[in-house]
Order: structure tokens, then C-alpha cells, then sequence
């Protein structure tokens, strides 16, 4: 694990001496204070919120910033489900801008700033909480306060389930997988992770066409960053398993999204869920969530074992089991990803989306059980209450 980069503040000898008074040094990359938003007094009246405050997203459109959440009475799938969508100046006092129900599960909610439009993706899933049973993903278009357009389907594929859409070297990209029903029936037709692109944010093809599956079988959430040089550096979460490999894959395109070629992966017994990968100075980062154990492994070696009989005893370990959201470092050389810190959090926690404040700060929210009270294995933390944060991250000047 690579060293944090230490900070002195003050006059010289701030970092040690005989009589040395100076504050303690700073570590760097750091997290500030947290600044509860969901639920908070700067919401609107209006906004019903519940006790699972989750799946979420943030963009800055029209010198405002956006965010929008999944409320629900639990984590869990179930008709009572509101995406709720509500803008501010200050990021103290909210507004609300829209409201989604459709009495049914909302999940993986993405708003889209391209060519000065604003658009919300989003995932419908079933009602089942014992089920995961993608029904298709929806868009709407922003008009003004409380309008939007109506909701679209997209696409014809009724078992993709968009993850990340993002803008990298000024081209619009998802990443989104089919056949996500079967994420926890490993036995049916495999999971296909995809990588797309659009020029209007509305129609999507496969960035290569030659490859429009960039993963079959075991991968679902993807993030990637695209490198100086153009190669394209990606995490998946490979929670379904290829043959007898589980957790995760970190991958590498040396010829960028529209490489032909198969992309070069190595595998990592960890589990990264919920990836969102950004680069500062040149490096690559990585937040997502982290198994709080001595090896954090979610794959655990146990090679006597059929590939589903090691899905589920893999999963039933993992579930009982505390959790941090967490801030990583990957080489984009090496492939391998090494852990900075913690962000504040406990039990149910890690859905995390950043914007940048300046040269060397992001804005950061995330979601979690009460960060200080006591640890909570993530099923505990599924079941109990969850909260959106706001939290600045600095990170090195270059």
C-alpha cells in the first residue's frame, strides 16, 4: 500500500522537534467533517423520505447542483419506492425539482448533463425484496422546475441495467450490463457487461463494435477512467463468478473504449461494489465498497467446492460481515489496487458520486448507516436506517 503524502503546516520544524508546538501534520488525501443531506431541515417539505436513503447521483446544471436519491421503506426491492430528484445553490437549501413512482423498485439513478440538456436514467426493478428482476431502464429530459418529459424506455433490451454514464475526453459513455436477472442465478444465461457511447444522450450504441460485450459472465457494475495516453483503465464487480474466480476484475484497453481487441483483465479476490473510478494528477482512483476483514477478500479460495455451491457460501459470508466505504488507488501498469482510507461509514454504505470544488477538492456524497455509531454487519445495515452525506475530499496538488 503506497504511503500517504504528509502535509506539515506552520513554520519550519512543524513536523517534530524539541518543543515543537505547531498542530499535528496533515495527511493527504483527507476527508472533511460529514454535512447530513437526506434526511436534513434544507429539504422540502415535500420530500417524503423514508428509512433507506440510498442509490443516489449529483450534476451541475444551470449553476445548480442536482441530486437525486432512492427512498424507500428498505433497502430492499418493493412497490414503495420514490427516486426523488432536488436542486440547489448552497447545498444547504434544497428545492424540488421532480419526483418518480411508478410502484415499483427504482434503482441506479444517472443524471446526464450533454450539450446543455439534462437527463435522468434510472433502472425499474421488480417488487420481490428476496429478487433481482430488471425491468428495463427509463430516461427523462429536464424542462424546468417540477417538468420533465415523459418517461422513455431504453432500450428494447428489457434486462439492461445502466451503471455509470459519464463524459471522458469530452465523448458521452455507459456502462451497463444484460441479463443482470440472473446476478444471483449464476446457472442461467451469463451477465454481459457493455460499454456504449451517444452524441445526444438518447440513442446508444456499442463503443466498439467489434466488441459490444466487454465481459461475459460474472462482471455487472463497471467504472472506468480514460488515460492521457487513451488506454482505458476499468473495474468490475465480478460478484457472479467466472469459473472458480470471484470478487472483482480490474482490466486495462490499451487502445481506449473502441479497442477491438479483448480487454486485458486480472482478477482480485476482493469485491469492489459499486465503482466509480476518477483520475487527479495523472493517477487513477477508485471508491467503492470494502470488506472489513483481515483480507477483505470476498473470494475465499474454496476450491473443493461446485462454482455455485462457492457463489452462495461466498455471499453468506460476505453478508455478515461490516463494511466501509473506501477511497483506492489502482496502477494502471500493475492493474493492482491498493487502499488510502476510509470515507465516514458503517454497516449498509458505499454509493458514491464526486464532483470537483477546485485544483485539488472534490465534492463527495455517499450513503451509509450512522457513521459513528456501532459497527453493523451489511445485512444489520440493510435492515436498519441509511442516510445521503456531503463530505469535501482534498487530494494532493500536483
Amino acid at each position: 500500500m503506497r504511503a500517504p503524502m504528509v502535509l506539515c503546516l506552520g513554520l519550519l520544524g512543524a513536523c517534530g522537534g524539541k518543543g515543537d508546538t505547531a498542530p499535528p501534520p496533515v495527511i493527504i488525501p483527507v476527508f472533511s467533517d460529514l454535512r447530513e443531506i437526506v434526511p436534513g431541515d434544507g429539504l422540502p417539505a415535500a420530500v417524503d423520505i423514508e428509512q433507506a436513503n440510498n442509490n443516489l447521483d449529483v450534476a451541475l446544471f444551470n449553476g445548480k447542483v442536482f441530486l437525486v436519491f432512492r427512498s424507500a421503506p428498505s433497502h430492499f426491492a418493493g412497490p414503495e419506492t420514490t427516486l426523488w430528484v432536488v436542486s440547489s445553490e448552497d447545498e444547504v437549501t434544497w428545492e424540488l425539482e421532480g419526483e418518480i413512482f411508478v410502484g415499483s423498485d427504482l434503482r441506479e439513478p444517472q443524471l446526464v448533463v450533454w450539450d446543455n440538456k439534462l437527463f435522468l436514467y434510472f433502472a425499474v426493478l421488480g417488487t420481490s425484496p428476496t429478487a433481482f428482476e430488471p425491468q428495463g431502464a427509463r430516461w427523462i429530459q429536464y424542462v424546468q422546475p417540477l417538468a420533465w418529459t415523459e418517461l422513455q424506455p431504453y432500450p428494447d433490451e428489457p434486462t439492461l441495467v445502466p451503471w455509470k454514464i459519464k463524459v471522458e475526453r469530452g465523448t458521452l459513455y455507459m456502462s451497463a450490463y444484460a441479463n443482470g436477472g440472473t446476478i444471483f442465478d449464476p446457472d442461467e444465461d451469463p451477465i454481459e457487461v457493455q460499454l456504449l457511447t451517444s452524441a445526444d444522450a438518447i440513442n446508444w450504441s456499442p463503443a466498439s463494435p467489434a466488441q459490444p460485450a466487454v465481459q461475459v459472465g460474472g462482471g455487472s457494475e463497471m467504472d472506468f477512467v480514460i488515460q492521457d495516453d487513451g488506454s482505458l483503465i476499468a473495474v468490475i464487480r465480478n460478484e457472479a463468478g467466472i469459473e472458480t474466480s470471484f470478487g472483482s476484475l480490474v482490466c486495462r484497453a490499451p487502445s481506449g473504449p473502441t479497442q477491438a481487441e479483448p480487454w486485458e483483465c486480472v482478477a482480485d479476490k476482493r469485491k469492489f461494489d459499486s465503482p466509480t473510478m476518477f483520475m487527479h494528477g495523472g493517477k487513477v482512483y477508485l471508491m467503492a465498497r470494502r470488506n472489513v476483514t483481515a483480507d477483505g477478500f470476498f473470494d475465499l479460495g474454496y476450491g473443493d467446492m461446485s462454482p455455485e455451491d462457492m457463489y452462495w457460501e461466498y455471499q453468506s459470508v460476505y453478508w455478515t460481515q461490516p463494511k466501509r466505504c473506501s477511497l483506492w488507488e489502482v496502477d494502471p501498469e500493475t492493474l493492482e489496487v491498493s487502499l488510502l482510507l476510509d470515507l465516514p461509514s458503517r454497516g449498509d454504505t458505499c454509493y458514491t458520486e464526486l464532483y470537483p470544488l477546485d485544483e485539488t477538492r472534490y465534492v463527495v456524497y455517499n450513503y451509509s448507516s450512522d457513521p459513528s455509531g456501532a459497527d453493523l454487519s451489511w445485512t444489520d445495515g440493510q435492515q436498519g436506517p441509511t442516510n445521503i452525506y456531503r463530505q469535501i475530499l482534498t487530494m494532493p496538488a500536483f
